[in-house]
């Protein structure tokens, strides 16, 4: 898709800013100029990126600031209201930090015009080459987080979930209660379990990520004992709201059956087993079953869940072609 066709449409990026007055100038000029309009959150930042932003005295910006310290969540937060404020049609996530190209924008930005997809996400994972380059502490934090977002979420077909260049279409902003968005660093993962729930449409878009000398936000305790549990919780809504509120499948039977049979053999067998060893006396082949079929059974059920909810990725988008 050509500029000309681009600048048609009302395409908007926001960009949460937080000490990142060294890069901040080179982001915003980098935007191409087809792009209408760019906000820029400042989130409290203790140094001079509010400033350095104001002197660029680009007619495009929308320059924000936050008093106190909200997150990237937070952030985002603002930014996606003032986006809907303003009428635009398609809302792109760009860090502060640099490391996000701009030239991979069209490439974002195209499956949401024609219609394919209402969000689109940076997928760093099918470059090898740039793999090489990222910190080893972003390829750690990553690949343990991969796996968990995407059962949170449902997106089985992403393989950067983490990744935070994300373009979005307005029609799908407005179903969402912005209040309720994480404010802090579990953002990008909260805002795939929310669309899981909506069942939008999100796909992959093949780019490297570019690192410099700036240093990795990734905490390894937060990531190790912080997300989990969230995407625990998510998880757990995700499957209430889709397969118990919104609709009831196949998977909703299964869960049904599965969750109480392996609940029942595990305690039952607990049981029989805590006996087995205050008294010495072996269990009988009828208590033995009675413990295992329930395990096996429920074991199955929910295997098949996991199978049938891999295979139902959303794929009819909510938002209609801007062409």
């Amino acid at each position: 898709m050509d500029s000309a066709a681009l600048a048609r449409r009302r395409i908007g990026v926001v960009v949460p800013a937080y000490r990142v007055a060294r890069h901040i100038e080179a982001v915003v000029r980098g935007i191409p100029s087809w792009v209408e309009t760019v906000i820029v959150v400042v989130d409290a930042s203790p140094d001079d990126t509010f400033e350095r932003v104001q002197r660029l005295n680009d007619a495009r910006v929308v320059l924000l600031r936050h008093e106190v310290n909200q997150g990237v969540g937070g952030a985002m937060r603002t930014g996606f209201r003032k986006a809907l404020e303003l009428g635009l049609e398609i809302v792109v996530k760009m860090d502060g930090d640099d490391q996000m190209d701009p030239a991979h924008l069209p490439a974002l930005i195209e499956p949401l015009v024609r219609g394919e997809a209402d969000v689109t996400k940076g997928n760093r994972y099918e470059h090898v080459a740039a793999l090489k380059s990222m910190p080893l502490v972003r390829v750690v934090g990553n690949a343990g987080l991969t796996f968990l977002v995407k059962l949170a979420s449902g997106y089985w077909n992403l393989f950067d979930p983490a990744n935070g260049y994300v373009a979005v279409r307005s029609d799908v902003l407005r179903r969402f209660d912005l209040d309720k968005l994480h404010k802090r660093y579990f953002f990008e993962s909260g805002f795939l379990i929310k669309l899981g729930i909506l069942r939008a449409v999100v796909r992959d878009v093949a780019m490297p990520a570019r690192y410099g000398d700036e240093k990795s936000s990734l905490s390894i305790p937060r990531t190790l004992f912080g997300f989990p549990p969230r995407l625990l919780w998510g998880f757990v809504r995700r499957v209430f709201w889709r397969y118990f509120v919104y609709d009831f499948t196949a998977v909703s039977l299964y869960l049904v059956m599965g969750l109480p049979a392996l609940a029942w053999g595990v305690i039952y067998g607990s049981i029989v087993w805590l006996e087995v060893l205050e008294t010495g006396v072996s269990a009988t082949a009828g208590q033995v079953m009675f413990a295992a079929m329930p395990i096996i059974l429920g074991v199955q059920f929910l295997t098949q869940c996991l199978a049938l909810d891999i295979e139902g990725v959303p794929r009819k988008p909510l938002s209609r072609p801007l062409e």
